[in-house]
């Protein structure tokens, strides 16, 4: 008889449409900000980050962020150290069904920490938002160009994100210099996905 392994899931609340400050207001005032209070996030705003990053605004299954082909490569990590009603550790964001799934437990982001040459934006950070990609998604299409799209993606879904933590009155930066192999290992990530940018998320 298999043994039953349980899924943790955690259904995220509906993300909001309408925010309080224009998207001009937005653009005006982003700026990537590296230190953050030492104080928690609520899962209203983890859940419109997220949503922001990668989420579904279709019932085609399109997406916040553009992509070449609709392949979306792209795949969303979130590290927890500090949110109200979500226990520290790995989540994988599951964009169609709007729910985290628990990957593992733990100071997770300690991990990423010194994956990321140790830089204190990461550490400091109530998460981490990590996007990876599976090129073949989008090369199986386009060749060796499709590279060169999914690259283009994970910056338009990247300030997405800044956007979003603008408007939520958060602050982000993105960070690209990391082990890319230690990141994997820690992310427990296939072998098919690269890790792309890590975005701490805090408040300022």
């Amino acid at each position: 008889m298999e043994e039953t392994v349980s899924i943790e899931r955690i259904k995220l609340p509906k993300a909001n449409y309408d925010g309080p400050i224009s998207v001009e207001k937005a653009l005006f005032k982003r700026r990537s900000i590296r230190r953050y209070k030492n104080e928690s996030l609520n899962l209203d705003e983890v859940s419109q980050l997220l949503w922001a990053a990668q989420g579904i605004t279709d019932e085609r299954g399109f997406r916040t962020a553009p992509s070449a082909g609709a392949l979306y490569p792209l795949v969303v990590y979130l590290a927890v150290g500090n949110v109200e009603d979500l226990t520290p550790g790995l989540y994988k964001y599951k964009p169609h069904a709007h729910e985290l799934i628990k990957v593992k437990e733990g100071d997770i982001i300690s991990e990423i920490f010194n994956a990321a040459l140790g830089q204190t934006c990461v550490k400091n950070g109530s998460i981490d938002i990590v996007f990876s990609a599976v090129y073949q998604r989008t090369t199986q299409k386009y060749g060796e160009r499709g590279e060169r799209y999914v690259h283009m993606e994970v910056g338009h879904a990247a300030q997405n994100v800044y956007l979003q933590a603008t408007v939520l009155d958060l602050g982000t930066v993105v960070v690209g210099a990391f082990y890319d192999d230690r990141l994997k290992n820690i992310l427990n990530m296939p072998d098919e996905e690269a890790p792309l940018y890590i975005m701490p998320v805090g408040r300022k």
